[in-house]
């Protein structure tokens, strides 16, 4: 890779641009206000000393953004760099430039992949338009997540199993042909010489499972084999035959000898559960009514009045990660960025005690979302856990009676959170009227507490009665803007939609269609396009006030 100029765009460039669109494009207008985005110097560490000269990386970043904004396919995008004026001009390109072929973009793509530079494509965006006064972090963020559903399309059981072992004897078959010919029973060129979908599986359940078996029998004479002390060496470090063995491992065992499919709590669970031979990092997953095979984005954006809202985090994980966990993550890639927000607007599913604390003592930002109400059985009722005065130096608690406690514990959790164990005397409470109003055990004979520790209960304590406010709920409404850029990346990007198979290509993808909105909301700004209001129908419009949409008063 040898880095190009200074990025100035040709004069004759310039002049059929302008005269070619007289009020502008995103393109050209884009590259008027932010100049050049990329430099091929960010990207030469992906490219070895020594070889053919590459084209522009720098152009080729630009490129894959524009891609992502017009929604263009590799052909179409490499057609454009050739073809398009406005292109040419926020490309610097000569007017007889032939541009470049398109498996380029693709191999570019997999340098990014290789080298998780996915993310210098989103940061350009943002230190140009940090430089222009466009980004604002210092004020308010918020940030939600969303499904996103594998490249691979979904399997049933049988197709999934009978593809994975189909998979594997293909690639078996270019490894070493000649000793899969003596392992191979006959009757496997008749089953898995073609794709499961291009057969038709019994109807009947007992001829259905007798298929499974017979899969199942198959796969473990073959890694039987694979696994022999005799076998090639090599053949065992093939991913498929690895796809093979987990699969195998979650779907059946041996009893007595014999192959059996293993019984649904037997298996492993959902966050190491396979779902497609084609896409080992897929998971499956559930959100209310919402079943998907594949991975789960979380969205961060600015959200302030006088500037345009961009996108100032991407974070891509498997379907099975709860929002729960990701405060920090998110966090720790604003800071990397230096977008830290004073106030991070979330969903219920993001704070907890613990990511309160840590985002406050750590990063300085005020962690703000529903706090999640204490469901456990003692925590309701004139004796639940509000009720009981702490004496945090003490170490004492005394109930609504005037008991104190006489145990105070360091412990952890079934979730191996730190908590505090506190208990009364069993002398104390076994005499007291109230017991059976104050334990939610038939046979217990005394009060027992799980507390948090003093910074994450205080914090729980203030954010669930600020909370009641009408004042904090008034706030709060500046959350629901991100579903309107979730949309957007939906409409615009195809965000729920994973064009490549893998984590890290399907992460890259949302790093792309982060910086693609930002230049769209960019442009936007530029030319004064007013934000789009939430569309009503013309028929919900009709609705009385006093209706809910479910059609009660």
């Amino acid at each position: 890779m040898q880095p190009k100029g200074s990025g100035e765009i040709p004069a004759e460039t310039v002049r059929v641009a302008r005269a070619a669109f007289p009020k502008g494009s995103l393109a050209i207008r884009v590259r008027d206000e932010l100049g050049p985005l990329f430099t091929d110097g960010e990207f030469a560490d992906l490219f070895p000393a020594r070889g053919k000269p590459a084209w522009s990386p720098g152009r080729l970043a630009l490129v894959l953004v524009l891609q992502f904004v017009e929604g263009l396919t590799d052909r179409q995008a490499a057609e454009a760099v050739r073809a398009r004026i406005d292109f040419k001009y926020a490309l610097a390109l000569d007017l007889a430039d032939p541009g470049f072929d398109f498996s380029v973009l693709s191999e570019f793509r997999d340098r990014l992949v290789e080298a998780d530079a996915g993310r210098r494509v989103l940061d350009g965006i943002l230190v140009a338009a940090r430089e222009k006064g466009l980004l604002k972090t210092t004020g308010r963020a918020r940030t939600d997540s969303t499904h996103v559903l594998s490249a691979a399309r979904e399997l049933c059981w049988l197709e999934m199993v009978a593809e994975t072992l189909r998979s594997a004897l293909n690639e078996l078959a270019l490894a070493d042909p000649d000793w899969l010919v003596e392992v191979a029973e006959p009757d496997w060129f008749r089953h898995y010489a073609t794709r499961a979908e291009d057969s038709r599986f019994p109807k009947a359940r007992t001829k259905r499972d007798e298929v499974g078996l017979r899969i199942g029998r198959d796969g473990t004479r073959l890694l039987e084999a694979v696994l022999a002390a005799d076998a090639p060496d090599g053949l065992r470090s093939l991913d498929t035959v690895e796809i093979l063995r987990q699969m195998w491992v979650q779907h059946f065992h041996l009893v007595e000898g014999e192959v059996r499919r293993r019984d649904p709590k037997d298996r492993p669970p959902g966050a190491m559960r396979l779902v497609t031979p084609y896409d080992p990092d897929a998971r499956g997953s559930v959100k209310r009514d919402t079943l998907w095979d594949g991975y789960k984005v979380h969205v961060t954006e600015t959200c302030e009045p006088d500037a345009p809202n961009l996108i100032t985090n991407m974070a891509t994980t498997v379907a099975t990660t709860p929002d729960s966990v990701m405060s920090e993550e998110i966090h720790t890639g604003l800071a990397e960025r230096e977008c830290l927000p004073g106030e991070h607007w979330v969903d219920a599913g993001y704070p907890t005690a613990a990511q309160v604390v840590a985002a406050r003592t750590e990063h300085g930002i005020d962690l703000q979302g529903p706090m999640a109400a204490n469901t456990a059985v003692s925590a309701r009722g004139p004796y639940g856990q509000d009720a009981f005065r702490i004496d945090w130096d003490n170490q004492r608690v005394t109930c609504p009676n005037g008991v104190t406690s006489t145990q105070w514990h360091h412990r952890h959790s079934q979730q191996g959170l730190p908590v505090i164990r506190v208990r009364f005397n069993p002398a104390d409470c076994r005499p007291c009227p109230q017991l059976r109003a104050c334990v939610s055990s038939p046979k217990a004979e005394r009060r027992s507490l799980n507390l948090r520790h003093r910074d994450e209960h205080e914090v729980v304590q203030a954010a669930r009665r600020e909370q009641q406010t009408d004042a904090w709920k008034d706030r709060y409404k500046i959350r629901a803007g991100v579903e309107g850029t979730i949309s957007q990346g939906v409409g615009r990007c195809g965000l729920r939609r994973s064009r490549y198979r893998g984590l890290a290509k399907t992460s890259l993808q949302h790093q792309l269609t982060g910086a693609a909105i930002n230049l769209a909301r960019i442009d936007a700004h530029l030319t004064d396009t007013p934000r789009a209001r939430t569309r009503t129908s013309h028929f919900a419009a009709l609705r009385p006030a006093e209706l809910t949409l479910d059609g009660a008063k």
